[in-house]
This record gives C-alpha cells, sequence and structure tokens, in this order.
C-alpha cells in the first residue's frame, strides 16, 4: 500500500536502492529502548483504503512494533513467496523481502529486535527508535522455509538525512528547521523514462503543482502556464517550508505555488488531475 505522488511521478527515486553502506543487511547492535514486546503472529487484512487504521490492520504486528513521530506510511501484510523461495535461516528471508518487493526501505542496517522459534522481528533504528520493522516467519502453509510475513516503515522523513538524499527524496523543514513528513509536503523529478526529467512536481495537502520550464507536459495538465519570474504577489504569505534554497509561499486560493530562490520567484501552477506515467 504506496502513497502519494511517488508513486506514480518519482518512481525513479525507488529504484536507487541498490548499493547503500559498507554495512551489511544484518547488523550486530543492542534493541531499541523499549523493544517490541506484543504478539508476533497478528492476524492482517488488506483494506481497499489508505487510511491509519487500514495500514495497521495490514502490517499486524510489523506495524505495532513502529515507533514513528507520526503515522505509519507503509504497510504490508502476507504477500507470500512462492515454494521453492524460502531462505534457509531469518536473514535469508529478510533478505527475500527486499528481492520480491523492492520496498524503497534502506537495505542495510537492520537488527534482530526479537526472536521467536519461528519468527524473527527486525528492525531498521533512528536514534534508537524503530523506523522500519520487517517480521520473517518460518514454514508459512505451502511455503517452506524462510520469508517475509508483514512490513512496515514510518514516514522517510523519519530516516537519515543522508540515506533519503542518496535516494532522490526531497524532504522539506518547516520553520523551526525540523523534517516534515512527505505525506505534508513532497517534491521531487518527474519520471525519465515519460520523458519528464526536466520537470519538477509539488506535492500540497493533495494539491499537485508542477514546473515546467521546457513545456514537456501535455497540454491541458496545468490551469495556467509556469512562470519562472514573476512578482510575490502582495497576498502570498511564508509557509515556512524550505527545501535547499527553495521557499514556499501561497496565497489564499492556493492556485499556484510561489517558490522563491535567491534568484528571483518562479510560479509553479497547479495541476488539473493526477498525472500518471505509465
Amino acid at each position: 500500500m504506496r502513497r502519494g505522488l511517488w508513486a506514480v511521478l518519482a518512481a525513479v527515486a525507488m529504484t536507487v536502492v541498490g548499493c547503500e553502506s559498507g554495512e551489511g543487511v544484518v547488523v550486530e547492535g543492542t534493541a531499541p529502548a523499549t523493544p517490541y514486546d506484543g504478539p508476533m503472529d497478528l492476524p492482517t487484512k488488506e483494506l481497499d483504503e489508505h487510511t491509519q487504521q487500514a495500514l495497521r490492520i495490514a502490517s499486524g504486528s510489523a506495524g505495532r512494533a513502529l515507533e514513528c513521530a507520526g503515522g505509519i506510511y507503509n504497510g504490508n501484510g502476507p504477500d507470500g513467496w512462492s515454494r521453492d523461495d524460502g531462505g534457509d535461516s531469518p536473514e535469508e528471508g529478510l533478505k527475500l523481502y527486499f528481492d520480491l518487493f523492492d520496498p524503497g526501505d534502506p537495505r542495510t542496517g537492520y537488527r534482530v529486535e526479537r526472536r521467536e522459534t519461528d519468527r524473527v522481528l527486525y528492525s531498521y533504528d533512528v536514534d534508537g527508535r524503530t523506523k522500519v520493522a520487517v517480521v520473517v516467519a518460518k514454514d508459512q502453509e505451502d511455503r517452506p522455509g524462510w520469508g517475509p510475513e508483514t512490513s512496515a516503515s514510518c514516514d522517510p522523513s523519519e530516516l537519515p538525512a543522508g540515506w533519503t538524499a542518496s535516494h532522490g527524496y526531497e524532504i522539506w523543514t518547516d520553520r523551526a528547521g525540523r523534517r516534515v513528513p512527505t505525506t505534508e509536503v513532497s517534491s521531487g523529478a518527474g519520471d525519465e523514462h515519460c520523458g519528464w526529467r526536466q520537470v519538477h512536481f509539488l506535492d500540497l495537502g493533495g494539491r499537485t503543482y508542477g514546473r515546467d520550464p521546457q513545456g514537456l507536459l501535455e497540454p491541458g495538465m496545468l490551469t495556467a502556464a509556469y512562470d519562472g519570474s514573476v512578482t510575490l504577489p502582495a497576498n502570498a504569505h511564508d509557509t515556512g517550508y524550505r527545501y535547499e534554497e527553495r521557499e514556499l509561499w501561497l496565497t489564499g486560493d492556493r492556485g499556484t505555488a510561489y517558490v522563491r530562490t535567491p534568484d528571483g520567484v518562479e510560479a509553479w501552477p497547479l495541476l488539473k488531475e493526477r498525472v500518471a506515467c505509465m
């Protein structure tokens, strides 16, 4: 269950996941200060909606093991592995998770948070708190060996800045310099295979704005033309959102995103509808 602009516009960010640091998939280390102590085999169910409740139900024990500052960002239940996929060890079951689903989460640096006879909880921790959790299980019905059972992750903004920057995420900050959840504001380049790499999109509260200086989007996608040099309207207000040298300003109708940089102010028009790159 995936959300937001990234599902259709910036999948390129999710593909840059091969080599990371020199760490192994599983590393030594202490468990979080408050390890998950609930059931490891909670029942799961996939609902046709993207709400916190749906993610919590779908991700079962993995979702309960998270320690997010905000809500669950992504959560999945058993999608299974084939009879020939199962690994000989829990660590092989964790590696199978990345091979099968390419989830866009860190692929190294996981610790064993809890171990039982037929299940192991792996956690990716930031400052001693679990931000990604994967439960691997042994010998499921018609699926011998070890494989992923449930998984869940916090918003990418809660992952290390170095990791998000190297994986294509543009994490905005608020007035206090705190990283803002991507569900609140996110941005990124368009999909390269659709010829949109020079287009930039900004997603804000369910509205998407576009920077298209070369006119690469199809006519009618934008509510107005992009303008790279405008005067900031007198009634525009500073949202406090920042990404590198960009400042986001809006007027009351939120029909245009005004992005101020050291070179001036750009007007990013609103998209008429969600854009899908097929």
